[in-house]
């Protein structure tokens, strides 16, 4: 069966987001132990990344739980933003747009609530791409085999039909698992590779 549509994940793939150490800097801040800031802040992280919580609740609880000012809270949060936005990966990014209209293509992502705006606006993915699922807009997370399914849904395809790349070994099987063609994200030059021979493999009839 041809190949139809590629999909990608953003973090580690589209974004390359090396830790800042941002949470170890606020833990000495605020006199909190290595750890606690993950540990405290859990609940809130769990809502946002399926989106029972919007970004306003998100900001309000952090800073009530953490007891951050406004001036605090707006630092905390531009910490935050800084290392889950990481810096673009140019390279495979124009790679990506440029499949099109040849392929359908995509995102699926694990995401944090605010994601979206956050990434369009500074990287513009929702002009490179035909569809993106985010996890925090519908209530599932890779390796949910529940999500592939609703993007098979969305692009109108069967799973032989999609090529999805992504860094997480654990998420790459989970596509694989319902048919779709998986490939691990280790370098760009090397998914390209990958991806251009998988799709020769399974072009369309001549």
């Amino acid at each position: 069966m041809a190949i139809r549509a590629v999909v990608f994940d953003i973090g580690g793939v589209l974004e390359i987001a090396p830790r800042t150490g941002w949470e170890a800097k606020w833990e000495q801040t605020l006199g909190l132990k290595p750890g606690e800031l993950a540990k405290q802040l859990y609940t809130i992280w769990k809502a946002g990344s399926i989106g029972t919580i919007t970004i306003e609740q998100v900001e309000k609880s952090t800073g009530e739980i953490l007891g951050l000012d406004k001036a605090q809270l707006g630092a905390f949060m531009n910490d935050l933003w800084d290392e889950y936005l990481g810096t673009l990966n140019t390279e495979l990014a124009a790679y990506f747009a440029n499949l099109r209209p040849r392929y359908k293509t995509a995102i699926l992502s694990n995401s944090f609530v605010g994601a979206r705006e956050k990434e369009h606006q500074r990287y513009g993915f929702g002009d490179i791409c035909d569809l993106i699922i985010y996890s925090h807009d519908v209530g599932l997370q890779k390796p949910d085999r529940a999500v592939y399914e609703l993007l098979c849904e969305r692009l109108g395809l069967q799973p032989q039909e999609i090529v999805f790349v992504d860094d997480v070994d654990v998420c790459v099987e989970a596509a694989r698992a319902i048919g779709i063609h998986g490939i691990q994200f280790k370098e760009t030059a090397q998914a390209i590779v990958e991806i251009e021979a998988c799709l020769k493999v399974n072009a369309q009839p001549a």
